[in-house]
This record gives C-alpha cells, structure tokens and sequence, in this order.
C-alpha cells in the first residue's frame, strides 16, 4: 500500500517501483484510489491490470478478490486516498486471504507543516501505521524542521528517508534524532519498546550519554566479563531459528546474588566508554544504581 495526501508523490514512487521490475516476474493488480496530475508510466505496465476506484464503499473483500481473480494478479500495490483512513482498509476491505505486505507513507516537504495543523488526525494515523515513511521535495531547512519535529516518536518502527530537491535521500535517522524523550529522567523503555531502544542505544550511544534509562530485562552474567553482567532480551528477527540475545554491558553493581536468568528491573546511568567486547570502538556502558526483582514481561520475546 502506498499511502498520502494528493501531490505527495504516491504515483511516482510506484511508477519507480515498476520501473525496477517490481511487476516484471508477477501478474499484478493496481488500485487506483487516487488521481493526481502524475500517470503511471505505459511501459512500466506490461504485466500490470489497474482498476480505478473512486468510492471508499466500494472495497469489499468481494470486491477485491474479485478484481484479483480477474487479473489472476499474484501480488496487488494499492495507491491509496489520501482522505481515507489506512486502518479502515486492512480492517474493513482486505480480504482474508490477503497479507498486507507493507505500508509506504509519502508526504511532501514544503506542505507537511500545512497538512500537520489542518489534517493533523489523518497525517497523524498515516504516520503511526507507516512501514516507510518518504518525505520529499526537502531542502536543508525543511530536514532540520522535520528533525526538530522528531517524528521518530510517532513511529518507533518505519524506516524514515528524507529526498532532498538534487534527487538525492539521506536517512531520517541521522545521530542527532531519537526515538525516545531525552529529557525525560528516567527514560522508560517498555517492554514492547526494548528492540528498538537496543538498536538505537547501539547505533548512536552518544545521545544517551550522561543519560538515566530504565527497563526490564533476563539477567545474565557471563564469568569471562568479571565485574560486567549483561541483562537482556531475546529477540526473533524473522524465525523462530534466528533468535538473539540482545544484552547491554552493565557494571558498578554487585549481582552475584540475583539468580541467572530471573526477571530484573534496572536504573542505570548510561556512559560511552571502553569495553573490551566493542574492540577499539568505545560503546554504551550502563552504571547500575538499582536492581530489583520484577515479574517477566507478557511477551518474553522482541520482534524486531
């Protein structure tokens, strides 16, 4: 689904997509709910059925699965309206047999801010059930602008791009956004916020310097690492196979009598400093101010 108000740049992204084979191997149905000034590309169309639909009523599940049956389309894209609410269609349309693959939220630059105060509710759901979020047509003051506006905080899970006026895109993320409330004291990271807080602690633990953060995680305390114990979650990337521990290097506090493997709450003051684990690259080192027993958290597994 690639959703956004009109002139966001919905048909040229999908237009881009076809271009680079997206419909090449697979017979593919289009649903146009939207008509912009922009038209998808002839040649890019050679395995592609697009079927307009200008009526939210009229995506029903028998509705669709007929259009797909129609085509024989293996896979469907959906250039969605910009009016209609992005939940109203895996909720109410889909049918069944349907798997909602990913969601791609365009917005345009110079109007975001406009969007944002007179359509805040409806930008507001795009964004929070966003998959990808582009933001184009930026140059350097409307980056820092939506930089400041931090919208990491919407949505902890999409990948935000940034395409700037010379064609080119740079990650939203960019070592100075963050996902969390800095200010806050402590930083509370929920148990179904843990995978994303690791990553980002991880990838940009300068922001978390001098920072007070507190989680719930498995203790662990690896005799090799002496004074360090490594708490943390298991997370399962894709599979049930492909299952990691994800442990933050924690020390100053005396854990030999907290059982492996129990269920801890802890405060911790977060340092970027050598650990001989990160090799020559200094990394997040929790200072330990308080440990105590918690219950394990409904899901015990992250999804990343």
């Amino acid at each position: 689904m690639v959703a956004g108000f009109l002139d966001s740049g919905k048909t040229s992204f999908i237009n881009g997509i076809l271009s680079d084979g997206f419909a090449r191997e697979d017979r593919t149905l289009l649903l146009c709910c939207e008509e912009g000034e922009t038209e998808y590309d002839p040649k890019a169309l050679g395995n592609v059925t697009v079927v307009t639909v200008d009526d939210q009523e009229t995506l029903t599940p028998e509705f669709l699965l007929a259009q797909q049956r129609k085509c024989r389309a293996t896979q469907i894209i959906v250039e969605y309206n910009g009016m209609w609410q992005i939940q109203d269609f895996y909720t109410q349309s889909m049918p069944p047999s349907w798997v909602l693959y990913q969601i791609i939220v365009t917005a345009e630059g110079p109007t975001f801010e406009l969007y944002a105060k007179n359509m805040g509710s409806l930008m507001l759901e795009k964004l929070r059930n966003a998959d990808m979020i582009i933001i184009n047509r930026c140059d350097q003051a409307l980056r820092d602008a939506l930089r400041r506006r931090n919208l990491r905080m919407v949505n902890r899970r999409a990948d935000i791009y940034l395409e700037n006026t010379d064609g080119t895109s740079e990650d939203y993320m960019d070592g100075t956004v963050s996902a969390f409330d800095l200010t806050a004291d402590p930083i509370v990271v929920t148990d179904e916020d843990y995978g994303f807080w690791f990553v980002e602690i991880m990838d940009n633990p300068k922001m978390y310097e001098g920072k007070r953060v507190r989680f719930r995680a498995m203790m662990c305390k690896p005799p090799r690492y002496g004074d360090y114990f490594t708490p943390g979650r298991f997370a399962m990337v894709c599979c049930a196979e492909d299952m990691n521990f994800l442990a933050v290097a924690c020390i100053g506090y005396d854990a030999k009598d907290i059982p492996e493997r129990t269920w801890v709450e802890i405060t911790a003051v977060c340092r970027v400093e050598h650990w001989d684990p990160y090799g020559e690259e200094d990394g997040p080192v929790l200072h330990v101010e308080r440990v105590v027993p918690c219950e394990k958290p409904k899901e015990e597994v992250v999804q990343m």
